[in-house]
């Protein structure tokens, strides 16, 4: 069975991150952080293939479950991710149910899809496992991301296309395409995604998003979305460092009076190292 889809059954809803430094140290690092799962963006970021197969690599070794966000749905493309390794796919801008079945029988070996055979990838393990072009479509994920206000009209078709895992709305175009731009938790954006996910609810198919602050992932739980990722990589590295920043330069001014020389000049008086 798909590992990710084994995750959205488990009782506590998992919560994930995106990993968008193209850094297969830092994915590693970020694994290691206690994430449940990841999206690896290929959509956004400058990785090609084998920085994906390194990125892949390099979350292998922790409990963060990777999932790949292919940069558009295109058979060609989803082939080359799929013999790379990837288990299970994030599509982006997926507007209705043709898409979400041109989606899926990407990922499919006939006659349940279209995808290209190859005997020998990493997907395979290099063609060590058992009849794998009879087990592959089993152990795909497909998870389609609805960006517009058109798209959640669509949702009950989408969601009924076989092969559809799981539906993830995208809160950052979905908020621009409603004429919120940057605006991501505005009440009518919020409003349309909590329909969203009680719909979901309804139909029996876990469904995501993604905020910013723990603040607002609450707020998508208490709406209903089943699994959850906070932030970024790049963001909560930005965040910690612009803190860190400002706490320094808060503090960088001495109080009147005081003397950051010593009385015999030059040196610093504390007595804390200088440097590492």
């Amino acid at each position: 069975m798909n590992d990710f889809k084994r995750l959205l059954a488990a009782s506590d809803p998992p919560v994930g991150t995106w990993v968008m430094s193209a850094s297969p140290i830092v994915a590693e690092a970020v694994g290691c952080a206690g994430f449940d799962w990841g999206v690896i963006d290929m959509e956004h970021t400058p990785l090609d293939m084998m920085d994906l197969v390194h990125m892949l690599q390099a979350v292998a070794g922790t409990k963060m479950l990777p999932v790949v966000r292919v940069p558009w749905n295109d058979t060609v493309f989803v082939k080359r991710v799929l013999d790379a390794g990837a288990q299970t796919l994030l599509f982006p801008f997926v507007q209705n149910a043709e898409e979400a079945k041109r989606a899926v029988a990407a990922t499919r070996y006939p006659p349940e899809g279209v995808r290209g055979m190859a005997g020998m990838s990493r997907g395979s393990r290099f063609g060590t496992i058992p009849d794998y072009y009879r087990a592959a479509n089993q152990r795909i994920g497909v998870i389609v991301q609805l960006e517009t206000p058109a798209a959640v009209d669509q949702l009950d078709a989408i969601a009924a296309v076989e092969g559809v895992d799981a539906i993830f709305l995208g809160p950052a175009d979905l908020s621009g395409a409603m004429g919120h731009v940057g605006n991501l938790t505005h009440p009518a954006v919020m409003d349309l995604m909590r329909h969203a996910a009680q719909r979901c609810k309804v139909l029996g198919k876990p469904v995501g998003t993604v905020g910013g602050t723990p603040e607002v992932v609450a707020q998508y739980r208490a709406a209903g979305f089943t699994f959850v990722a906070i932030a970024s990589d790049l963001g909560l590295l930005m965040r910690g460092a612009q803190a860190a920043v400002a706490a320094v330069r808060a503090n960088a001014q001495p109080a009147p009076g005081d003397s950051v020389r010593s009385s015999a000049g030059g040196a610093p008086t504390s007595n804390q190292p200088q440097g590492y």
